[in-house]
């Protein structure tokens, strides 16, 4: 009887390979969750300190004037407001060229294209482009709209070439958000007698908006913060108004403008107004990302 109880405590243990060293396991597991809660906190350490580095050394010393006045080239005391304009005015162009066209390839990758060859080459594609450097995305903008169409150093050039740097990404965010929807829900909706189109719109884009706003997000904020392309397609200078909504106009932004005032100004200030364009250029993405929660607020509590 020992012996074949023996046996089939041998046989458990082969069949459930979790059940043989118990000690050792549990051991390895709590050495294994120690270390996952030690990287977590001390990148969020990081992240914290960093953050607070930025904003303390720049915050305190805003003021509203500083947000509305013009830039100066020589005396002290300028401000940032043209190009803080200029940041909202291309990152909005971009945004509404951008959102739309992405989660509409993403769309027809996840729902409609064929599983071929040529579809996952073309995924291979948008997959390569997420990755390429932004300013790459600059030269092509200065042969699109400065060699080709000889348009100069624009807002609408650099908004474009920005729309074309966000693509991609939201492209493949929009698919991957979409593909995560469990089959159960279309099946269900189109058991109910619901067509695609109705499918896609009630079901599949509700349920799949948190990721599409996630990417959202990491795109405005990478296209508010971006500078290689502004200064490749819009200049680093600006039209020298406060509400220039000419989208022929140059188009330097608050990137930008913190890039040119700590490596080319001659104003005697300019550390002072590095970090202060800094501290609002973190803001102002911190603000970016709580704005575009709200969506996802409003949408998990009509979830429920």
């Amino acid at each position: 009887m020992s012996t074949d109880t023996s046996k089939s405590t041998t046989l458990q243990a082969q069949a459930n390979p979790f059940s043989s060293s118990r000690g050792l396991n549990h051991l390895n597991n709590r050495l294994f969750t120690g270390v996952v809660w030690l990287v977590g906190l001390c990148t969020i350490v990081f992240i914290c300190s960093l953050l607070f580095l930025i904003l303390q050394k720049g915050l305190p010393k805003l003021d509203f004037g500083f947000l509305i006045g013009l830039p100066s080239e020589i005396d002290e005391g300028g401000g940032v407001g043209p190009v803080l304009f200029n940041s909202f005015y291309v990152l909005f162009i971009s945004l509404v060229i951008s959102i739309p066209l992405g989660m509409a390839a993403g769309i027809y990758l996840a729902e409609f294209a064929p599983a071929n060859k040529f579809i996952a080459f073309i995924r291979i594609c948008v997959e390569g482009l997420a990755s390429v450097p932004s300013i790459i995305f600059g030269l092509f903008g200065i042969a699109l709209f400065v060699e080709q169409f000889d348009v100069g150093l624009t807002i609408i050039g650099g908004a474009v070439s920005l729309a074309f740097l966000n693509l991609p990404v939201l492209t493949r965010v929009t698919e991957e958000a979409i593909r995560a929807v469990p089959q159960e829900m279309k099946q269900a909706s189109f058991g109910l007698g619901a067509t695609h189109l109705q499918t896609i719109r009630r079901v599949i884009i509700p349920v799949a908006l948190n990721g599409i706003i996630t990417g959202i997000c990491l795109t405005a904020g990478r296209a508010f913060g971006e500078s290689a392309v502004i200064i490749l397609t819009a200049g680093v200078s600006s039209s020298g108004a406060m509400w220039d909504f000419n989208p022929l106009s140059p188009g330097a932004t608050l990137a930008v403008h913190l890039w040119y005032v700590q490596s080319e100004a001659i104003v005697p200030d300019a550390q002072l107004i590095a970090e202060k364009s800094a501290a609002v250029l973190v803001f102002v993405v911190l603000l970016i990302n709580l704005v575009f929660r709200v969506p996802l607020w409003i949408n998990a509590r009509r979830m429920r």
